[in-house]
């Protein structure tokens, strides 16, 4: 999961790809500026973003049954200020679980400002999340120190795990009977036709990141002439929903942690860890066995410790300050250093449980999931056998699918044809989604472009400091235009370089990382606020 700033470096690329044009009208839907007022619009402007505006609109719990119980889902906006006006723009960043409110003033920020200036960007919280009412907190304080170890190594530790994640399932059933039954992605992009219409558009953009674009693509799918211009970041498989897809994380994932490995021992003068990766992975794994046995400050053990830097393989931004964390632990003994990363880049507030509450409950919802305890034991250990980092500790963030306490339903088939160009960013190193579900959905959407970002490590890569993928992404938002590689047979449409990786923290930055505080770029906002565990 990605909570909390860290720190990113520049940009950088190269393009390549022909550009071609998207008809499309000047000025969308034109009566959309006089039936807007059926939202209330009201200031709620930050230091970051002043022209921040919010409102709430009400939406059937259950769709098929619009005139039943309502529920509410807040919003926010940076209203358009151009004469040209295209629209609404919803964004989303994740989850499932996250929270899009800041969402919209990161967007329209980061946006060239001729073009953000022609959206209204409008960020919104999902049934369930944050803001919107009711929100989902099946148990509080679930992820708190110290949890068992992740990694089942008896048949006690096994069973601790399996109760936390079957006692987790009946506690959502006992306390929310009523709303997880409705608790789905299907349902969720009926909500984004709700927004439309409240807006008075006759048609939405949309810019999803993680999870989000899996939302994106099931909108599409359920109303594709309501689609006007459609951007996904960080491409969830549809294919896999939702087992495969994190047995396909699990093995990324190892990938990023042994990258974040040579990272380290690339820059040994700086850490004193050694300068062959293997052996760097070899001391983080020693780590991980010192505060099994004896865990850091009484509250990071094992379990806690991978938290910590899990977030390094959606964001190499972080690697720096886990770097000096984990440098201080296994060179200095210092214990605090640990507890102080924990605390930054793995700790759970109250936000991140209802985050995580809402996950599961979308996810155990949308699709079936083994319900044989065998299975999942059987599929974690041969992974583990191969990628140890994160196989065992994915396996018991979705445990409570085994048994939750509603009927999953089927998967949506997102394969389209009816849409005009979408454009999809993936990174190839992406370890939240893996470079090929960007292929497939791209495959599965006629008429997409797919840029990728050649080596990049990150989830969720534009409006991150690349410029070259920034381009493509206003040149689309602005003008309607996506690349595309006529005739080579490539699955790209564009390649764009990866953006340079980080460097070690010196100075300030280094005294700030000791601390436990210190700001980031845009990088790090972005990664901030992407969806709980994307």
């Amino acid at each position: 999961m990605t909570k909390r700033p860290g720190i990113l470096f520049a940009v950088g690329a190269t393009v390549a790809g022909l550009v071609t044009a998207v008809p499309s009208p000047a000025t969308a839907d034109n009566g959309a500026r006089h039936t807007a007022a059926e939202l209330s619009w009201t200031d709620c402007g930050t230091k970051s973003y002043p022209s921040l505006q919010c409102s709430s609109v009400s939406t059937p719990l259950d769709h098929d049954d619009p005139s039943g119980r309502q529920i509410t889902l807040a919003l926010s906006r940076i209203p358009h200020t151009a004469k040209t006006f295209q629209g609404p723009l919803l964004v989303n960043p994740g989850g499932p679980g996250g929270s899009g409110l800041s969402m919209a003033g990161f967007v329209a920020s980061s946006l060239p400002k001729s073009v953000a200036a022609q959206y209204d960007v409008i960020g919104f919280d999902p049934r369930g999340v944050g803001e919107s009412a009711p929100a989902l907190d099946c148990v509080p304080n679930y992820f708190d120190p110290l949890r068992p170890d992740s990694v089942p190594d008896s048949l006690a530790v096994e069973e601790a795990n399996r109760d936390r994640a079957r006692s987790f399932a009946q506690a959502c059933g006992e306390k929310y009977p009523d709303l997880l039954p409705y608790m789905d992605t299907v349902s969720t992009a009926k909500d984004l036709d709700v927004i439309r219409q409240a807006t008075g558009s006759q048609q939405l953009n949309y810019f999803g990141y993680s999870y989000g674009t899996y939302l994106g693509a099931v909108y599409a799918k359920l109303f594709p002439e309501r689609v006007r211009r459609l951007v996904l970041d960080s491409n969830v498989d549809p294919d896999g929903v939702w087992y495969d897809d994190n047995i396909g994380q699990n093995y990324a994932f190892d990938a990023r942690h042994k990258a974040f490995a040579a990272w380290v021992a690339k820059h040994d003068t700086t850490y004193r860890l050694g300068s062959d990766p293997a052996k760097v992975e070899d001391a983080w794994y020693a780590m991980r066995a010192a505060v099994k046995a004896h865990p850091a400050g009484g509250e990071v053990g094992a379990s806690e410790l991978e938290d910590t830097f899990l977030p390094g393989g959606y964001y190499n931004g972080y690697w720096p300050y886990l770097a000096d964390a984990f440098a201080a632990y296994v060179n200095d003994q210092d214990q605090d250093a640990l507890v102080k990363a924990y605390k930054k880049f793995g700790a759970v507030d109250a936000k991140a449980d209802n985050g995580y509450s809402v996950y599961s409950a979308v996810q155990c919802r949308d699709t079936q999931w083994p319900r044989l305890w065998n299975t999942w034991r059987n599929d974690s250990w041969k992974v583990h056998d191969k990628a140890r980092f994160y196989a065992w500790n994915n396996t018991w963030y979705n445990a409570p699918c085994v048994d939750w306490p509603v009927e999953p339903l089927d998967p949506v088939r997102v394969s389209n044809d009816s849409l005009p160009p979408a454009l999809l960013f993936q990174a190839t190193e992406d370890a939240a989604t893996p470079y090929e579900g960007g292929v497939t959905l791209h495959r599965k959407l006629r008429d997409s472009s797919l840029v990728v970002e050649q080596g990049g490590g990150n989830h969720g890569i534009t409006l991150s400091g690349n410029d070259c993928l920034d381009t493509y992404l206003a040149d689309y938002l602005d003008k309607g235009t996506v690349p595309r590689d006529e005739g080579s047979g490539a699955d790209a449409d564009a390649v764009c370089a990866k953006s340079p990786d980080p460097k070690p923290l010196t100075g300030r930055a280094a005294v700030e990382s000791a601390r436990g505080t210190g700001s980031g770029s845009r990088g790090s906002i972005l990664h901030g606020l992407l969806g709980f565990r994307g």
